[in-house]
């Protein structure tokens, strides 16, 4: 017999659990299904690991360059087995306490895929078969890496990110094939740790996703680091030789290393059951949905990477708050995903928020932009961490805040307090900002949109 609940989740990612305990909090009795481990591909496979690793490489970039700083630290080097026990530890102490807090909004876990057999009904095909009944139900089904045809994933040397998180040995060589956000931070890794990097990445620049200025920055920082880019050209083939692996690029060169890690993005997923029997409308891999997150479906709604609209884990929170309100009975719309911040944690870390310089210039916005450095603050240079700037748009007509965008050490600290800012017309004179502080490059950078900054030269 089936166990009927107001509100079933399928899967249990950023999105899911966050609809699922929103929905619990409002009342509903809630059922979250879940095919693999408690968390999603954030938590397991994703933002968690990676940073966990990000910051094993930081502290060993630290140690290394010491020196400069009077500390003298002799033939610092990596225990590579114990960063990767470190990174399973974090994971599962995440997996045990979300785990937890699930349990404590009585919201009932059941292991195995979900497929919706109907409208209102779910089976689960795990160890132990189970059907489910629901009034409403939310998609939260995720994403997952896109293969090139001609490089084809083997999970041994031509790798995804998830095998990339895991290698039990730190590689010689490894080519990165993108250079978006998962493809920098991966070699800003494996480049710390002694790993050869190349990226090959087919648009013009790294991060092409923002501002020209910032993949150009990147990619100089990224030289400096021994990192290879190149950009502006397309891998055409592949060829496993021995213990190496040879990509063929569009201009007839070739390149060879050790793994070759494909990162050129994800699709959304939602199994071809589910879209069948619901005949739910598709954009391509993504599900369809309206400003409430609802689905061509009544009553089922959909969250996350499975809607293909940001692929970050903070927009799939922003979507599951919508989604919650709607299936307890409020009305709720999605708001403007720009609105939603824009993090990579790389060395250094590049961080924006609302309508950039590009996005400006496609809306044929008039524009000024104030700038600011991290060379002239006193707390990055008592740090020693002086690479990048902060640049914020005004529009000229409105004397608005449009955007920020931020190259920098922490900046993906600062961007919620930037967000703050989108749509404000202060000067921000009134706001005081500790002293000495990174975050006195932002105020900097919004002073000097509106011409009142103290620390900026003057431009009459």
């Amino acid at each position: 017999m089936a166990e009927k609940f107001d509100v079933a989740v399928i899967g249990s990612g950023p999105g899911g659990y966050a609809a699922s305990i929103r929905c619990a909090q409002k009342g509903g009795t809630v059922a979250i299904i879940e095919k693999g481990d408690i968390g999603g591909v954030c938590l397991n496979c994703g933002c968690i690991p990676s940073k966990t690793l990000l910051a094993s490489a930081h502290i060993f970039n630290l140690a290394k360059n010491a020196g400069a700083m009077g500390i003298d630290i002799d033939n610092p080097r990596v225990n590579w087995p114990k960063v990767q026990s470190r990174k399973k530890a974090v994971i599962a102490g995440f997996r045990k306490g979300l785990a937890g807090l699930i349990a404590s909004n009585k919201i009932k876990i059941f292991q195995g895929a979900g497929i919706i057999t109907a409208k209102n009904k779910i089976a689960v095909q795990g160890d132990t078969l189970a059907e489910i009944e629901a009034a409403k139900i939310i998609i939260a089904t995720g994403s997952v890496s896109i293969e090139i045809p001609f490089v084809p994933f083997d999970g041994e040397k031509i790798i995804s990110s998830t095998e990339a998180l895991s290698l039990n040995k730190i590689p010689k060589s490894m080519i990165i094939i993108g250079g978006g956000v998962i493809g920098c931070e991966m070699a800003c890794v494996y480049s710390s740790v002694g790993t050869k990097v190349t990226i090959i990445e087919a648009l013009e620049r790294i991060l092409p996703l923002e501002d020209e200025w910032v993949g150009q920055l990147l990619a100089r920082e990224f030289k400096k680091s021994g990192i290879d880019v190149i950009a502006g050209k397309k891998v055409t083939g592949s060829e496993k030789t021995g213990s190496q692996v040879k990509l063929s690029l569009e201009d007839g060169t070739a390149i060879e290393a050790e793994k070759v890690l494909v990162c050129v993005g994800r699709k959304a997923f939602c199994d071809s059951q589910t879209v069948k029997n619901l005949s739910l409308q598709m954009n391509g891999s993504a599900i369809k949905v309206n400003e409430k997150m609802e689905t061509s479906v009544a009553g089922v709604y959909a969250i996350g990477d499975a809607v293909g609209t940001t692929y970050l884990a903070h927009g799939a929170f922003f979507e599951a708050e919508v989604a919650a309100e709607n299936t307890m009975g409020k009305e709720a719309r999605i708001g403007d995903y720009s609105l939603v911040p824009r993090a990579v944690y790389t060395f250094p870390e590049v961080a924006s928020v609302g309508k950039n310089e590009s996005k400006c210039k496609e809306s044929g916005i008039d524009y000024t932009v104030g700038r600011a450095f991290f060379r002239a603050n006193g707390r990055s240079i008592a740090h020693n961490e002086t690479v990048g700037e902060v640049r914020v748009v005004r529009d000229k007509k409105t004397d608005k805040v449009l955007g920020v965008v931020m190259v920098g050490a922490g900046v993906t600290e600062m961007i919620a307090a930037a967000r703050a800012l989108i749509g404000s017309k202060e000067k921000i004179g009134e706001i005081s900002f500790a002293h000495p502080t990174v975050s006195e490059v932002l105020k900097e950078a919004l002073e000097d949109a509106f011409g009142t900054g103290l620390h900026t030269p003057s431009k009459a």
